[in-house]
């Protein structure tokens, strides 16, 4: 029996080896997944932000250019800033092409959108 023993202790030895090499590709995956996750919340919150933020200095009364400058400082790179008026209120479009972190899940690239409206304050 003693012998029975041992032999099954060795014949289930390399089983913790195996199931970490499978283990751990998934994690590795679900890890870059997650991390794209993450990187495509925070785009679209600068997006969002930089509609917001164009909109109000426009709002303001500061020249287009200078409202653009302030929501590229915020938007991610490569956005785009798009002002249009429509029916006395400024609204503003910014989009981006969301990329995985550090180039990784390409394939997966997305477009983040944001608009924000605002009304002209009067005497500007």
């Amino acid at each position: 029996m003693a012998k029975g023993g041992s032999m099954r202790r060795r014949d289930e030895s390399g089983a913790v080896t195996a199931e970490t090499a499978t283990v751990i590709p998934v994690l590795v995956v679900l890890a870059a997944v997650l991390a794209w996750m993450v990187a495509f919340g925070v785009a679209q919150a600068r997006v969002v932000d930089a509609a917001r933020e164009t909109a109000r200095a426009l709002a303001r009364g500061d020249d287009a250019e200078t409202s653009s400058r302030l929501g590229r400082q915020i938007a991610p790179d490569g956005a785009q800033i798009v002002v249009r008026e429509e029916q006395g209120a400024l609204v503003v479009t910014v989009t981006a092409e969301m990329r995985g972190p550090g180039g990784l899940l390409g394939f997966l690239g997305r477009p983040v959108r944001a608009e924000a409206v605002a009304a002209q304050e009067p005497g500007s």
